[in-house]
This record gives C-alpha cells, structure tokens and sequence, in this order.
C-alpha cells in the first residue's frame, strides 16, 4: 500500500509543470572539485540570486525508464558560469553510453536519452561534462562528474526460480506449508496432485503484475493397507513322487502399499498339513512358495489342510487403529497317485549257507509289494552282473532264491547279489535290492604240508637225531580253529614222526648210519589229519636224501656222482655253464644258416611282382658283346636246344649228366611244351631255378595266350582270359593271379 502511495505522488509530479529546469551550474570556487549545481531562476530583479554552498547541490540525474515517447527523452541541461550566451563555448560529454546512449547539445548543454532505457538492465551511469573554448580549445571550467540514475516503473511481473515444482506429502499427513484440503488424503484413491500457485506484485492492489508456478505433489505411500488374500480358500495339486522340497504351490495376498510397506511374511498356523509341508516368502515376488517336508503316500493320505497366515512385516504404530495387519486363508492340497516301483519287505536280505549245500536248494526269499491301490503282480530278476558265474538263480513268481551250481568256501566266502522286483503290468517300474549270500564252511578239504620240504640225513647220523620239522595247512575255517595230528602211514624202520600237538612234528631218525651208496633216497610218507567232522586226512611224502656231512652236520653231498666232480663246483655253476654251451650252440647254427642263405639267394628278389624280375640277375653284365652270361639263343628258339648246358656265369655246386630230353616240334602248342619243361624241372631236383625263369620267357610259335610278357600289355587290343594258367601247376599261380584279375586289372 505504501508502496502504491508513493508511485501515484511520483506521477503527479511528473504530470504536474514545474518552475525550473535542471541544470548544472560551473562556477570558480577555490576548491576545484566542487561542483556547485543549481536551477536557473528567472530574473526578476534583474540581478542573478546565487545560492551557498549547501544548497542545491546536485551531482546526479533523474530518468524514468521504459520511455514511449516518439521524441528523444529530456534528461536535463549542462551550463557554466562562463557561458555568455555568444555561442563561444563548447560542452563535452563523455563516460557511460555518450554518444550513443546519451548525446549532449554542445552549444546549449542540453542531455537527451536516444532510446529506450531499461533499469532491469543497468540501474546508473556515470557520465563526465566539461565545457571548453571553441577558439582555443581550451577548458574553461575543471571537467565534472555526474551519475543519470533511472528510476525503476512496475514493468516486470514476479517469477519463480522454478517452473514448475515436485514435491511430495505423505498421506495422512497434518497441516504442513502446504495444505490438505481434505482430511486422510488416501495414495491408493489418487496419488498425483497439481497445483497452481501466482504471486503478486504491490501487494495484490490494482495496477500489480503476477506470475504463476506450479507444484506437482506426490502422495508418498504409509502402511495403512494390511494384506489380504484374494480367496479364502485355494485348492493344489501334488504327485505322490515328489521328493522333499519340491514346490507344491504358490499363495499370494495382495496389499495396496508399495514398498516396505507391502511385505509381507507367510507361516502355517494351522492344519493337519503341518508336518508334510513347509512354506517360504519368496522376497522378490512377496509370494508364499508351499514345499514338500517329508515323503508323500497316496494309499496313506489323499488330502492335507493347510491355514496359511500373511502379516505385514513393516507396521506403522499410528496405524494400528486401523485393524490388523494380516489376513489368513485356507489351502487344501491334494495328493495325486503315481505308478510306484515295487517296495522290498526290506532294505537288504542276508542269507547263510553251508557250502555243501545240494544244486536247486533254496536259500531264502525275498519279498516285494506293489504299494498302488492296483496291487500289480510282482516279477523277481536275477542282476546277472553280479552273478557272472550263474551260481544262483531266483523264482520269478515267488521271489526264492535258490543254488543253480555247487558252492565252495574256499573260492569265494561271500556273493553279493542285486534282485530286481518289477511290474509285470509295467516292467520299467522296478526296484533292486542288496542280497549278500555268505558261505558257511563245511570240513570238506584235508590238511597238506604247508611247503616242499628238501629233506636229508648224514650218513654219520644216529638214532633219535631230528632232521626235520614239519607243519600243515587246510584250507577250511573251523570254528574251533585247526588242529591237525601226524603220524606214518606204516612202520619204517628208518624214521618216525613225533607230534608236537601245536600243529607241528618232528622227523627223527631210528637206526644209526647210513649209506648214499646203497639207498640215496628215502620215501617217507606222512598221514596228516584234522579233528573236524567228518575227519579230513591226506597223506604226504616226504624225500629224504642221503648226503654226506661234515662233524658239524653240514651238508656237503647227497648223491654218489657228485663225488666225480671237481671239489667247489656247485650245481648253480654246472647249470650256468651248460647253459653258456647252448647259447654258443645257438649262435653257431643261426651264423651258418644266414651264410648259406646269402649264398643262396634267388634271382626273383621280389614275389610281388614277376613281371619286373623275371629276367633280372645281381650281376650287371657287359652289354650285347657279353656272350658268356647266357645263351640268348635259348630264349629264340627251344628247337635249338640240344643238350642241357651249364651256366658258364656261375661255378655250379655239383655236376650231374645232363639228360636228353626230346625237342619240341615246330609250330607245338606251347601249352604242351611249357607242361613238358614243367614236369622236367619238377622231377629234376639239381635244375636251379634260373633255368626254369629263361625257359618261361619263351613265347612259342602260334600261341593262344600270345605273348606271356608284360612289357606289352598296356598296348594290346582286344581283352584276354589267362584263366588256363590256373590248369598249369602251382608254379603258374602267381601269373594266374595278376593276370586273371579281368576288369578290376584294367580299373585299377
């Protein structure tokens, strides 16, 4: 209001004429920097009125902003005291915005504001005026600072820092800055609020300006909804099978709060479910996951009643006015039926028998149950993976177990069976049980010597003197432990058995001497019993060797040839020599043999392939001059051939006759002249085998085969069948084979 007041006075004064004009007034004063400004009063008197020091003193303008005027706006006049009116003066102004924002009439001082100016912008200006000489140029009066102060009009309406603001109130909140209008605002009703808000300049009277904003507020949510199921009752659904812990079913209440404030935490209060299952909040989805606890029976229980209880984990104390926090429902779960595995009246069975026991025996039964409401029959298997042998074998129907092959402690004390009960209506439905056989021992072995006893006498010996002792072995387990007794088979008159009674015996000598000459060894046989039932007994023969001994009863020989031998020479030593002798045998026959097969070898060095060696020798030969290799002649023309020459290339091994043997005609079948040759080198066990090659070589006259040479087949031109050489004789078959091939030859 005051402030309307004084703007209203303001603009009067502005409207209102006024009696002087502003002027700034230069005068000589002994301080220079004083600036004495004054208005110009008319003359009345004729005389100028000055006024003192402390009045009207003026440094600054006054201008109001935001001008609309068409003309330049007046801001007031610079005069000095010097200025005579003749026009010899010259006003200066300089500073903020001359010249440009300011201009001054140099001639009569005269300051106009060219445009429009807005306070906003720059409240002051700070100008400095001087007049000067125009002749000379010269300051007349000492240049003097003033300030043009704008005066500030209502042009700018109030703003907000913001355009628009956000703020938020929890609901149900008290009276705060900003007001609920109703009470108990609900966030779940409506949770976004806009809110206009202006501000007013002047005090909200005529003539102010406003500006506008506006605030966003936001219900910020507090526990005041409990949780609450959607359905009192809901219905699951679970297989018999299921193991523990799998998840049955999820129940979830709903809660209008967001946040903390809808968590919600689920427990079983009740039910005659409690014991088989459990439930668990899953955080993330603020839902009551139901598990399995313990197994599940069809045939036991078909249904289970679980009251399931969800309470708000975060509850607000002013709020329990409200009501309670949390909500129940009921959830009923049902069990469903599955085709279940046989179950054996037990986890494992045991059964022991006496390993005499008669094949087809019986040595127990297992049983098993189908535990479905069908009751299906029950089909017993025999895991022959855990009976390779086929010792044992089971009823099918009736589950009895029974011996399909003798039994024998002695190799095996336990078998560890597995039976199989199944389904017949559904075999993959099968269960296995553990079934351990243990074998009972039976007294069915007899006592032995526990080892090979190298047994001798001196010949210096005497009556009683011990020669050895002896013990026994049995490979049954009585209860009682063993306890064997020795005695001899018959009365000897050179030796008898003491007993020790602790499983042992002693060898004792009855006469005194005796001599290697006439007997050198001794059978003693020796009756080893048990006292088991039935009594096992077996009888045992010792060798007692005759050896002579020095005074202290160390051996030094047992038998009559040893005498002949060199003294110290062991019988380790004549067995290394000896075998020294065969190893150099060995050596000697193999040398040989390789000497007389390089002497030996054969012109064929290759039995893969005849065609690259039938005519190839180890000696190079001297080319067509060389005569003395082979009579070519031979190989032209067998009607040439007169009289079985020797090869002059070689030394042969033995000389023999050669026989005559008739020429083949001219034009003869080859056929029948390659038999002939045949049959001769065959009867002829002195013909080398180089011979036979150069005779083959021979093609003859007019043959069917043609030529039997390689060296030409790549070119030949009509296919021919080689299958008579498989007629020929053994000698032929390798030609039969790589000729008689066909067409694979001719793919390959």
């Amino acid at each position: 209001m005051t402030l309307y007041r004084y703007l209203l006075l303001f603009l009067l004064w502005v409207c209102l004429p006024h009696f002087c004009s502003p002027e700034i007034m230069f005068r000589r004063t002994p301080e220079p920097q004083q600036r004495i400004l004054g208005p110009r009063i008319p003359r009345s008197d004729g005389k100028i009125l000055h006024r003192q020091k402390r009045g009207w003193m003026w440094n600054q303008f006054f201008l109001l902003e935001e001008y609309t005027g068409s003309d330049y706006q007046y801001v007031g006049k610079l005069h000095s005291d010097q200025d005579k009116g003749d026009g010899s003066l010259k006003y200066i102004l300089s500073g903020d915005g001359a010249g440009t924002l300011f201009i001054i009439d140099e001639k009569t001082g005269d300051i106009h504001a060219t445009r429009r100016i807005d306070r906003e912008e720059k409240a002051f200006y700070t100008l400095r005026a001087q007049a000067i000489n125009r002749r000379t140029l010269r300051p007349v009066e000492p240049e003097s600072e003033f300030v043009i102060k704008i005066h500030d009009i209502n042009d700018n309406e109030p703003t907000f820092p913001e355009e628009v603001y956000t703020a938020s109130v929890p609901e149900m909140s008290v009276v705060g800055i900003i007001r609920t209008a109703l009470p108990n605002m609900n966030r779940e009703n409506r949770e976004q609020y806009q809110v206009v808000i202006q501000a007013k300049d002047m005090g909200g009277q005529m003539g102010g300006l406003s500006g506008t904003t506006t605030v966003n507020i936001t219900l910020t949510d507090v526990n005041d909804n409990p949780p609450r199921f959607p359905q009192n009752t809901i219905h699951l659904r679970v297989l018999e099978s299921s193991p523990v812990g799998t998840a049955v079913g999820s129940v979830k209440a709903t809660d209008a709060d967001t946040g903390k404030n809808a968590e919600v935490e689920y427990r079983i209060i009740d039910g005659d479910g409690t014991d088989m299952f459990d439930i668990i909040t899953e955080k993330d989805t603020q839902e009551g996951i139901i598990t399995v606890k313990k197994p599940l029976d069809f045939e036991s229980r078909r249904l289970y009643t679980l009251k399931v209880e969800a309470e708000n984990t975060h509850v607000d104390p002013r709020f329990y006015y409200l009501g309670p926090f949390k909500d129940t429902t009921i959830v009923k779960i049902s069990i469903e039926d599955v085709d279940e595995p046989p179950v054996f009246s037990r986890s494992s069975y045991l059964f022991e028998v006496h390993e005499d026991i008669e094949v087809g025996t019986i040595i127990g039964t297992v049983m098993a149950r189908d535990p479905d409401s069908t009751s299906s029959t029950i089909r017993f298997s025999l895991d022959r993976h855990t009976d390779l042998d086929r010792i044992f074998n089971i009823h099918s129907g009736n589950g009895s177990l029974y011996i399909s092959k003798p039994l024998d402690r002695e190799l095996s004390q336990w078998h560890n069976l597995t039976i199989i009960a199944a389904e017949i209506n559904n075999p993959k439905e099968m269960t296995r049980v553990a079934v351990f056989v243990r074998i009972l021992d039976v007294n069915d072995n007899a006592p032995q010597f526990a080892v090979f006893y190298d047994t001798f006498v001196c010949e210096n010996a005497r009556p009683g003197q011990l020669i050895q002792t002896i013990s026994a072995v049995d490979k049954d387990d009585p209860l009682g432990g063993q306890k064997f007794f020795f005695s001899l088979a018959a009365v000897n008159p050179n030796f008898t058995v003491q007993d020790n009674e602790d499983n042992t015996a002693r060898i004792l000598t009855r006469k005194n001497g005796f001599n290697r000459h006439e007997i050198s060894t001794y059978l003693l046989p020796v009756v080893i019993s048990d006292n088991d039932y039935p009594i096992q007994s077996s009888t045992g023969t010792l060798t007692i060797r005759v050896c002579a001994c020095d005074g202290q009863g160390n051996m030094q020989s047992c038998s009559a040839e040893a005498l002949l031998l060199p003294a110290g020479l062991s019988t380790g030593a004549l067995i290394a020599i000896l075998l020294c002798i065969i190893i150099l045998l060995v050596i000697v026959v193999l040398f040989a043999a390789l000497k007389r097969q390089r002497k030996k070898e054969p012109l064929i060095l290759s039995k893969e392939d005849i065609r690259d060696n039938i005519v190839s020798y180890n000696d190079e030969g001297g080319g067509e001059e060389d005569t003395q290799a082979f009579d070519i002649g031979t190989l032209r023309n067998p009607a040439a051939i007169e009289d079985k020459k020797l090869r002059r290339d070689i030394l042969p091994e033995t000389l023999f006759i050669p026989r005559r043997t008739p020429t083949a005609p001219d034009n003869a079948d080859v056929r029948d002249f390659i038999h002939d040759r045949l049959q001769e080198h065959d009867l002829d066990p002195t013909a080398p085998p180089y011979d036979s090659l150069a005779t083959y070589a021979y093609e003859g006259n007019d043959s069917v085969a043609e030529s039997l040479s390689s060296l030409d087949s790549g070119t030949t031109d009509g296919d021919q069948s080689y299958d008579f050489l498989r007629e020929w004789g053994p000698r032929f078959n390798k030609l039969a084979e790589m000729y008689g091939g066909g067409e694979s030859d001719k793919d390959s």
